[in-house]
């Protein structure tokens, strides 16, 4: 078998460099395009089999139609490609999302999102800073809660295995509307308003893509309970943020746990919010640090390697997207 060139286009920590080393070294030639002068990485790129990248776009700075020529296959290592910029990469080459790499820390995550709402922590602990102990306040349970998943994938699978022990119901909506794992009702988006109306619970663990951009707005959101819980770990731009914003405002009992927002420094540079979202009591935020538990970034790195070694051996990698699902104008399958 010819040898391989293998490009890993991010700076790389040490001891993600020792498991591309450790687990690529062996399938071809492998650079890290941040050891190569800035005037030899694109000629580097230029004659690479493999790419393995966070951020393409800013990691090549360059024209990619003649720039990525020979290059067959792209490894990302992150588990969303809303940020790959589909229109600049020949047809020929094969991406991949990391998928499933962050689904254990942000399960985890997501989990803690709901119990800390259904259990009332956030406000009791403010009560009690205050001097009330009232100990007859009713808090919620998951025990015969139904929880809706739209995405069951990697995460959404992971988290309906963290609440399934607590009594919680699975309604999955996927793709297909089919699902090896025990769940009280699986569908597809056609079911979105059979799901949504039933759930107490309602995770969104979808990609952000075409036909997933502004799916929750205003009509959906009035088809929940009117004491749901909206819980997103995936893209803001999944939910109408206006929509959203008022639905809270105007109905007190709703509640929404947060963290993927709309602007975010790592993808527009900023935080920012059209609406005070953080001036409402019946929402809890994070800075969209799901998946960030230690060790986190050095597993993402495993999963990624694993995949292109995957690809190089076999050519049966995971997770390869349909560019159709995030170009305008195109229908992915």
């Amino acid at each position: 078998m010819a040898e391989h060139r293998i490009v890993v286009t991010y700076r790389t920590p040490e001891d993600q460099r020792s498991l591309y080393e450790s687990m690529l070294g062996p399938l071809g030639e492998l650079i890290f395009l941040k050891d190569v002068p800035k005037d030899r990485r694109a000629e580097l790129v230029r004659r690479a089999d493999v790419l393995v990248c966070w951020n393409p776009a800013r990691e090549m700075p360059w024209d990619w139609k003649t720039g990525l020529e020979r290059v067959s296959f792209l490894q990302l290592l992150s588990a969303g490609a809303d940020h790959v910029p589909f229109d600049r990469i020949p047809s020929g080459v094969q991406v991949a999302a990391n998928t499933g790499a962050y689904s254990k820390p942000m399960a985890e995550h997501a989990l803690a999102m709901i119990l800390a709402v259904f259990k009332r922590l956030r406000e009791e602990h403010e009560n009690l800073r205050r001097g009330s102990f009232n100990q007859q306040i009713p808090t919620r349970t998951l025990d015969g809660a139904i929880c809706g998943i739209l995405g069951f994938g990697g995460i959404g699978k992971a988290t309906a295995r963290l609440l399934r022990p607590l009594g919680a119901r699975i309604y999955a909506l996927n793709r297909s509307g089919k699902t090896d794992e025990p769940v009280d009702f699986a569908g597809t988006s056609r079911d979105l308003e059979k799901v949504l109306r039933a759930s107490d619970v309602l995770l969104v663990s979808l990609p952000l893509k075409r036909s997933t951009r502004g799916l929750i707005g205003a009509r959906e959101l009035g088809w929940m309970k009117e004491d749901a819980l909206l819980v997103n770990v995936a893209r803001g731009e999944i939910i109408e943020q206006k929509a959203l914003y008022e639905h809270l405002a105007s109905h007190s009992h709703f509640h929404a746990a947060i963290d993927a927002w709309w602007v975010e420094p790592l993808r527009q540079g900023d935080f920012e919010l059209d609406f005070p979202f953080m001036d409402l009591p019946n929402v809890l935020g994070s800075p969209h640090n799901s998946a960030m538990v230690a060790g986190s970034l050095l597993e993402g790195a495993r999963s990624a390697a694993k995949n292109t070694a995957r690809f190089l051996e076999r050519g049966e990698p995971s997770g390869v997207l349909d560019p159709g699902d995030f170009l305008p104008g195109k229908e992915g399958a």
